[in-house]
């Protein structure tokens, strides 16, 4: 079976959120995907005003129904933003500007604009008054992750009986200090019987001793890994873009807005993550298949081949 990748902002030169993106650059993105081992994504466009955010998604659509390899691989989208928390350390790179609260107006109008292949919403429950669209989108198929978030844990088990099922990222999105011990990384592990979390081990967005420590709670049954990498994946260090923004690559291959401490997605690509999880954490091939082919698909109730 192979990897199925819950968050690609963008690949090999090809950014998903820029509303300039080429179809060159999407085939282009989408053979070193195939190249890599990857049997199927989500495409992933961040956080922008309704309109832009619209854009990009029908931009995508047209990109994808043209082009044979883009269907095959770009198995639908990862919506992330704009209901999100806009308070510093918890929006992380996304802009603050355009966040709004959520609202069933507006998520119809993103399902609208992906023409049927919005498979995933991340959202910030303490900005979904009444946890209305998180109820609206779950009972359209869609998956509804929390992220770039900081409700309590009275609000997010209502989120979860509303039809939340997945967290995005933990330990990132939100900032990098944090009270000891009622925080949105504790308060996500106590309900991890309950959706699935996701994770970036690219060592840069969680150290590998802290992901050891979130997998014995968590478990391996309902965590999931994903690469959230933007278009300087497979391009080296650089100056690049990730939705407009100026986004640095350094040396080690870590993404961040220049000048700030941010990262800004990542550049770790899927057989890294093979690499990285056996050599870091002494996961074997069959454990690490679990987080990064079964358990994607899993989450989202695809079927469990290729």
């Amino acid at each position: 079976m192979l990897p199925f990748d819950l968050q690609v902002n963008g690949y090999d030169g090809a950014d998903f959120c820029d509303p300039k993106l080429t179809p060159e650059a999407l085939h282009k993105a989408c053979q070193s995907l195939e190249e890599d081992g990857v049997g199927g994504i989500l495409a992933t466009v961040i956080t922008d005003h309704m309109d832009a955010l619209c854009a990009k998604l029908e931009n995508l659509v047209k990109l994808r129904e043209a082009d044979g390899l883009a269907k095959r691989i770009i198995q639908g989208f990862h919506i992330e933003g704009p209901f999100l928390n806009a308070e510093p350390g918890y929006i992380g790179a996304h802009p603050p500007e355009a966040v709004k609260p959520a609202n069933v107006e507006d998520a119809k109008r993103l399902l609208e604009a992906a023409g049927g292949l919005a498979k995933l919403v991340t959202l910030a429950p303490e900005n979904d008054p009444g946890y209305e669209t998180t109820r609206f989108l779950a009972d359209r198929g869609v998956v509804v992750s929390a992220g770039h978030c900081n409700p309590d844990l009275h609000h997010l088990e209502r989120a979860v009986d509303a039809g939340l099922s997945m967290f995005t990222h933990l330990g990132n999105g939100c900032p990098v200090v944090l009270p000891r011990h009622d925080n949105i990384i504790q308060r996500v592990l106590s309900l991890s019987d309950r959706i699935w979390v996701c994770f970036i081990p690219d060592g840069a967005h969680v150290d590998f001793f802290a992901l050891a420590n979130y997998l014995k709670v968590a478990g391996l049954e309902r965590s999931i890994m994903v690469t959230d990498a933007i278009m300087a994946a497979k391009l080296g260090p650089g100056f690049y873009t990730l939705s407009g923004m100026r986004v640095v690559i350094d040396e080690k291959g870590v993404a961040r807005k220049p000048g700030s401490p941010n990262l800004a997605g990542s550049t770790v690509t899927m057989p890294e993550v093979r690499t990285k999880l056996a050599s870091n954490l002494g996961l074997t091939e069959r454990e690490i298949d679990k987080l990064i082919c079964e358990n994607p698909r899993k989450a989202l109730g695809v079927p469990l081949s290729p």
